[in-house]
C-alpha cells in the first residue's frame, strides 16, 4: 500500500494544476465568445492592436465594421475585438469664471553651456547636463 501512495500523490500534484489551468482557459474563451456575440452598433470597443473604435455594423458572422473616425468605417475580423470600453464622456468646461487668471509674465529659464554662453530655452522642459564618461 505504501508503494502506491507516493506515485499517486505525485500524479495528483501534477494533475491538479493542469485541470485548474484548463478550466480557467475555458472560462476565458467562453467570456470572449460571449463578448463577440453581444456586440451591437454603437458599442465602443478596443481591438487587439490597441485601436479604439465604435461598432458601425455587426450583422456579419465573421467580420465587423468599426468606425475609427467620423465617416471612416473599416472592416475587421470579429476576433480582433479585445474588449468593450466605456464611451468617452466629454464634459463642458465653463469658461465664464476667469477671476483666478493672472497676467503674470514668466521668463524663460536660462541654461549655461560649457562655453559660458547663456542660452534661453524655448519650452518649459528642463535639459539635463551632458554625461561625462570616465571622469570621477
Amino acid at each position: 500500500m505504501n508503494q502506491l501512495l507516493l506515485p499517486l500523490l505525485l500524479m495528483l500534484v501534477v494533475a491538479i494544476p493542469l485541470v485548474m489551468g484548463t478550466r480557467k482557459q475555458k472560462k476565458a474563451a467562453a467570456a470572449q465568445q460571449e463578448l463577440l456575440s453581444s456586440l451591437a452598433p454603437g458599442d465602443r470597443v478596443m481591438t487587439t492592436s490597441g485601436l479604439y473604435a465604435t461598432v458601425a455594423d455587426a450583422t456579419a458572422d465573421t467580420t465587423i465594421d468599426l468606425e475609427i473616425a467620423p465617416g471612416v468605417v473599416t472592416t475587421w475580423l470579429r476576433q480582433a475585438v479585445r474588449e468593450k470600453v466605456e464611451p468617452v464622456v466629454e464634459t463642458d468646461v465653463d469658461d465664464t469664471d476667469t477671476t483666478d487668471a493672472t497676467d503674470e509674465v514668466v521668463e524663460a529659464p536660462v541654461v549655461e553651456s560649457k562655453d559660458d554662453e547663456r542660452v534661453e530655452e524655448k519650452s518649459g522642459a528642463q535639459i539635463a547636463p551632458p554625461l561625462e564618461h570616465g571622469k570621477k
